[in-house]
């Protein structure tokens, strides 16, 4: 994770911010780009998805994760999912069976809790995206193979069961609250 976060997610951040100054912009925020997606070069945009992406993605874990979800995503989960392991079975197929590189998303959307894949640096805020696939992520996994080939080689799988670990509730609790 360690050149995952230094090489990849500092690559997106430095090439992110060249583009900015080449297009001679002063943005908002990085997602205030996304949200406008399609008035930008793909360059600007590949990165600062990357940037956003990889942001939430840290936040999405910590080294006292896991378990079970608590608080008010707990009630979400159960009422829009059914059951925490209903939940964990979606998310997870959407993350095993992505293809290619991109993303496993858990986004609220008008209220509801729903699962999503992006490609590539894609993210569900993006004006250039079909409307099943938008809305406020509160948790992410990065399924390019930089994020897990180092460890898991080809097993995919293995690292998407790993990640449940590792979730960082507290974190989604807070970005849910946000959108709420």
């Amino acid at each position: 994770m360690r050149i995952h976060h230094t090489k990849h997610h500092a690559g997106y951040a430095a090439k992110m911010n060249a583009a900015i100054k080449k297009a001679g912009l002063n943005p908002k925020s990085a997602k205030a780009l996304l949200r406008e997606a399609s008035k930008y070069s793909a360059t600007l945009i590949n990165n600062a998805g990357g940037y956003v992406n990889h942001k939430l993605f840290w936040k999405s874990m910590s080294p006292n994760g896991g378990g079970t979800p608590t608080g008010e995503i707990k009630e979400l989960i159960s009422r829009d999912f059914g059951s925490f392991d209903a939940f964990k079975e979606k998310f997870g197929t959407a993350a095993k069976t992505h293809f290619g590189s991109g993303w496993a998303w858990l986004v609220i959307d008008d209220n509801t809790l729903k699962v999503v894949n992006t490609d590539n640096q894609d993210n569900p805020i993006m004006d250039t995206l079909k409307p099943e696939i938008k809305g406020h992520p509160v948790l992410c996994l990065d399924v390019w193979e930089h994020a897990y080939y180092l460890k898991y080689q080809n097993r995919r799988a293995e690292y998407v069961d790993a990640f449940w670990n590792i979730v960082n509730w507290e974190n989604v609790n807070k970005k849910l609250a946000k959108y709420k």
